[in-house]
């Protein structure tokens, strides 16, 4: 690989203070300037990807350091190739993983930064204070030596004065200022229970990307930002993961849309044809698919769509009578006897497994999952190891089929949510990223 394009990590203190705006600002404005720019996302997040693909025009993909291995690691990458530069968002707080070291690390984004030789670009919400953001920023500039540091962007300044006081600060702590950006109430993005709303559904996506550019180009130095960019060594060129059969049909609408963007990527790369089908318009899976995949999505804010849906319900049964079908998290449940939302209206899902799941009570399951096939499911066999992440507010009414794996979180304790299998159907409620090699 003769040259690959240096980056940039978009990081905060924590979550909730504008690293998303700032992201999908400097994407488009980047964009506009007429560079082939590379979003990534580091940790396990599906819903910002779709963001960053509307912002910059090219699949976002996720690094995970607890979840992946050097070899994945450098296949996702790969994926930059052809890029002028890249440009990662991060996840919760720059130093926030989880306890136990996963393949290559913790899963926090400073690994992800420093894996990859990019600067960090700190976005602090300065909101009620002045000088006291620099002692913020000063202690994210040294907590970890190593890891290069750009710079801050400072997020929801109330005022000039305010702005003036928040760069002394900074100026007498020896961190360099990107930009200011001012106080707007109306550059937040919609969100519900995971956070933001799908990429899919935001009533004018475009005008607000557009409009996020437009106030990143206002406020923030763009010839700096784009002169601090680096990058460690090139990767080495490796294989995404296989794909777990030849002809797979996909679910893919408002519904189910919560897929990796690695694993898409490495079934096509290999050959793999993926045919989309829409529950919600009541279409049922290709006839010669050799295999039927559900991601995970939002099925609780569609029962009654998913209830009436014959034709799609039919054709599900016709094709696991003989072939496989999974589905993850979202798709695990409407694959499911029925879903219960969160007014406690009951709504007929597909029935090929015996799940009753509920969001009537919600209850809060989020985290890391490593799990042990207890048999096989599409693309790996029984006893293979899985890495994986689950996130959603549904609890288990009912759970009677055979568990298709033994599932524990990050630190090892084991966790109720096993998935089910029952004739050619499997499920789960974490989404996979990937198998080990062992």
């Amino acid at each position: 690989m003769t040259s690959f394009p240096k980056g940039l990590m978009i990081s905060a203190p924590s979550s909730g203070t504008g690293k998303t705006t700032v992201m999908l600002g400097l994407l488009r404005a980047l964009k506009d300037d007429g560079l082939t720019v590379q979003p990534f996302k580091s940790g396990p997040d599906y819903i910002d990807p779709a963001f960053h693909f509307a912002a910059a025009g090219r699949a976002s993909f996720n690094l995970d350091t607890w979840a992946m291995d050097s070899a994945l690691l450098d296949a996702v990458t790969t994926q930059a190739q052809g890029a002028d530069i890249c440009v990662g968002e991060g996840s919760m707080g720059l130093f926030d993983g989880v306890a136990t070291r996963g393949q290559s690390g913790f899963g926090s984004s400073a690994e992800t930064a420093l894996r990859m030789g990019w600067p960090v670009v700190l976005v602090i919400d300065v909101g009620g204070q002045a000088q006291s953001a620099a002692a913020t920023a000063l202690g994210f500039k040294m907590y970890n030596p190593d890891l290069p540091f750009a710079g801050v962007i400072l997020n929801r300044v109330a005022s000039p004065r305010h702005e003036r006081l928040t760069r002394l600060g900074m100026e007498r702590a020896g961190v360099k200022v990107l930009g200011s950006l001012p106080r707007r109430g109306d550059l937040t993005l919609p969100e519900r229970h995971l956070g933001l709303i799908q990429a899919v559904e935001h009533p004018d996506l475009e005008a607000a990307i557009a409009g996020y550019a437009a106030f990143l180009r206002e406020n923030v130095d763009l010839d700096a930002i784009r002169a601090a960019a680096s990058t460690a060594a090139a990767p080495e060129p490796r294989a995404l993961p296989h794909p777990p059969a030849q002809r797979i049909a996909l679910a893919r609408d408002a519904a189910f849309s919560f897929t990796y963007p690695h694993l898409l990527e490495g079934w096509r790369a290999a050959g793999a044809e993926i045919l989309p089908f829409s529950p919600l318009k009541d279409e049922a899976p290709a006839t010669d698919a050799d295999l039927v995949w559900l991601p995970g999505g939002y099925p609780e804010l569609h029962g009654a769509t998913l209830a009436a849906a014959e034709n799609w319900r039919k054709g599900m049964a016709k094709h696991a009578e003989t072939k496989p079908v999974h589905g993850e998290c979202g798709g695990y449940m409407a694959l499911g006897e029925a879903l219960i939302d969160k007014d406690g209206t009951r709504h007929q899902m597909a029935g090929l497994l015996g799940l009753v799941t509920s969001y009537e009570k919600r209850k809060f399951h989020l985290g890391y999952r490593r799990a042990t096939l207890q048999a096989p499911m599409p693309g790996f066999d029984n006893g293979a190891y899985l890495r994986g992440h689950e996130f959603h507010y549904s609890t288990i009414l009912d759970e009677p089929d055979a568990p298709l794996a033994r599932v524990m979180d990050a630190d090892g304790n084991p966790v109720p949510e096993t998935g089910s299998i029952k004739g050619h159907v499997t499920g789960t409620f974490f989404h996979l990223i990937t198998g080990e090699h062992t």
